[in-house]
């Protein structure tokens, strides 16, 4: 058995002290951030009255659209913009898909098929709202996914006023979400996403794969 001199015994025990004091350091930066983004997560609709050039729903589930399609008929929005939505996917099948007449709404609702995650959502829409000349919009998806939503629609078009229109999966316990290991899992990761895209964004750099 190899016998370490004092010397190098006590170089040992500072490395060692220092790994856990940068590890307890990383879980408490962490913590602070993770009590920060559950802050940012809305559990409610606060502006439900001012009216955008465009409603934007973010695909991915059925609440989604219906509450879009309801705010377009409730003149929220001048035309309502669906991004991230499936190639051969029309709007008369989204409109029959939520109960609506087609004669009723596909006049003012426009379909972008190039976004499969939330970066290319916010590049998608900058580029129609350019098209339309539009400068304000009421962005609807689901809550939990609203902070990096909105972090990813103001980095993409910084010039454009913004309006979070949160929806509220009933499966999503935004409320008491440490009750509830799925929802638990479902804010920790996209916590994660979260940082991911501000540290992203701090750099400069935009690479694809992020959902």
């Amino acid at each position: 058995m190899v016998r370490l001199s004092p010397a190098r015994l006590r170089q040992k025990r500072r490395v060692a002290a220092t790994l856990i004091l940068v590890t307890l350091l990383a879980l408490v930066a962490w913590g602070a951030g993770f009590v920060r983004f559950i802050g940012l997560i809305p559990h409610d609709v606060v502006d439900t009255e001012t009216i955008t050039d465009a409603v934007v729903v973010l695909t991915g589930g059925s609440l989604r659209l219906d509450t879009g399609l309801k705010l377009l008929q409730n003149r929220r929005g001048e035309k309502l913009f669906i991004s991230g939505v499936h190639r051969g996917v029309e709007v008369e099948e989204l409109l029959n898909v939520a109960r609506r007449s087609p004669e009723e709404l596909d006049c003012c609702i426009a379909l972008g098929y190039s976004a499969d995650n939330t970066v290319g959502n916010a590049r998608e829409t900058a580029t129609w709202m350019r098209k339309e000349g539009f400068r304000s919009l009421r962005l609807v998806t689901a809550s939990y996914h609203m902070p990096r939503s909105v972090a990813e629609f103001r980095a993409a078009s910084p010039d454009l006023v913004i309006i979070d229109h949160p929806v509220f999966p009933v499966h999503v316990k935004i409320d008491v979400w440490w009750r509830w290991p799925g929802t638990t899992i479902l804010i920790v990761g996209e916590y994660h996403k979260y940082l991911f895209a501000r540290v992203r964004q701090l750099i400069g750099r935009r690479p694809d794969g992020m959902n």
